[in-house]
């Protein structure tokens, strides 16, 4: 990347205009050749980033040799800020590393300021996409729809986090004994998660969302959403203050069970009032300024109470589902909001594709934990299919349950920011989301294909 070649006198934005026409053009290009291959974007908006992150490494860019570090430059920049240090001395005092040097190298250059910014904003615009999206799917997913396909969606949704947990802290545990506890906990939490989105999608594309099946599948994959999410607040809370003890454990879990409750009880009773009296103000755009706003402050208040900032987005979604867009008069918000997800939410998946180092994935270890964990990931899911009766298709609802996809992109990038999961892990576990999200289709065709539906009713 060119940056910065129009000399000391250049607009400073003009390096992250740069950078944001090479992604948003990346995640576009790959998005259409994953639908021109009949599989989901984000694989696209991946393998592009993995690309363009490996290519610049390898052929020494230094634009990029920076910008694969990701949240590590957090951490370089703070040092930077708060000592005597200079960039590049950060780099080299908190980075491992052979890459460590050539990254020092590339920040002692004329353009480190220009790395750095574009850094800054492509990360905060990740973590504003990340928000985006869990309210996306809040907005797709109803409650009364959740209480509809009742016990059997709950119980394939434990099931579905219970066993891929319990599985993936059993084999970090037997591989790496020496690991802590903080990195198995999380490991078990990532491979809890599913992608609502993804399934719908391959659902609504197979044309089979009336089944019972398919019913099944995606009440239980937003409850596994929300039990995830309980789980990610848990292990983060543990894996930042390095303990663990049963008190943690209640309070965490307490805190994230009462503000998903609070938030989803008081919003569904409060909002439709507090939206009745601002729209009759006149206020211009109302639907998607408030929309927009909502999800932000629920954001906020989840970051206040010590959890995720995306729980609160997620809850957002899920209190205007139901109302919102039957209230107000005019496009529905989901599709206000389509031109900004268009925009912003690829560039979370290019940006996740390019902190993957494969030579990471040289390590003899690396590869074998990549494909160990990739397994119980399958296998955890597909067990969870034993939740349904034996007269549906429970190879389908497993295999429905098992893509990872963004939601599990959005665990890594967690782990990897507060510094739990290394470089190895997090391009194990991307890898590991690429091939779940890609056997799903596959698997879901060969599953449900034209079979009539079953006549038991969740």
């Amino acid at each position: 990347m060119f940056w910065g070649a129009a000399g000391g006198h250049a607009d400073p934005v003009v390096p992250i205009l740069l950078a944001l026409v090479f992604l948003t053009l990346g995640a576009a290009v790959g998005g259409r050749v994953m639908n021109w291959l009949k599989q989901p974007p984000v694989l696209g908006e991946l393998l592009v980033g993995v690309i363009a992150g490996n290519l610049g490494f390898y052929f020494h860019n230094a634009g990029m040799t920076v910008l694969r570090e990701g949240d590590s430059l957090r951490r370089v920049s703070e040092r930077a800020l708060t000592s005597s240090s200079t960039a590049a001395q950060a780099a080299r005092e908190i980075l491992t590393g052979p890459h460590a040097e050539r990254v020092a190298a590339a920040l002692s250059g004329t353009h480190s300021l220009d790395y750095l910014a574009v850094y800054s904003f492509v990360d905060f615009l990740s973590r504003i996409a990340i928000l985006i999206l869990l309210f996306l799917v809040g907005l797709e997913t109803s409650l009364a729809e959740m209480r509809r396909v009742g016990k059997t969606a709950l119980l394939v949704a434990i099931i579905g986090v219970v066993v891929p947990m319990g599985l993936g802290m059993g084999v970090m545990r037997l591989m790496h004994p020496a690991s802590p506890l903080a990195r198995d906990l999380f490991i078990g939490g990532i491979l809890t998660a599913t992608s609502v989105g993804i399934t719908a999608r391959v659902l609504r594309d197979l044309r089979q969302e009336r089944r019972d099946e398919s019913r099944v599948i995606l009440g239980a994959a937003v409850i596994d959403d929300v039990l995830s999410l309980i789980v990610l607040a848990v292990v983060s809370g543990l894996a930042v203050t390095g303990t663990i003890s049963a008190l943690q454990i209640g309070r965490i879990t307490l805190v994230a069970a009462l503000f998903l409750a609070i938030s989803l009880g008081a919003g569904v009773w409060l909002t439709p009032k507090l939206v009745r009296r601002l729209s009759a103000a006149g206020f211009r755009n109302f639907k998607l300024l408030f929309g927009l706003g909502f999800a932000f402050l629920l954001a906020w208040l989840a970051n206040f109470a010590g959890l995720a900032a995306i729980v609160g987005a997620f809850a957002a979604g899920m209190i205007l589902n139901n109302f919102f867009d039957a209230e107000l008069e005019g496009e529905t918000l989901h599709h206000l909001l389509s031109p900004v997800e268009s925009l912003v939410v690829p560039l979370f998946f290019v940006w996740m594709g390019i902190q993957v180092k494969l030579e990471a994935l040289g390590s003899r270890d690396v590869l074998i934990s990549g494909a160990v964990l990739t397994l119980v990931a399958i296998a955890g899911k597909l067990l969870s299919g034993l939740g349904c009766p034996p007269r549906m298709n429970r190879w389908a609802v497993g295999v429905g349950m098992m893509p990872r996809g963004e939601v599990g992109l959005i665990f890594a990038g967690i782990g990897k920011g507060i510094g739990v999961i290394d470089d190895g892990l997090f391009s194990a576990i991307v890898i590991l989301v690429m091939v779940t999200t890609i056997l799903a289709p596959v698997l879901l065709r060969a599953t449900l294909g034209e079979a009539p539906a079953a006549d038991w009713t969740a």
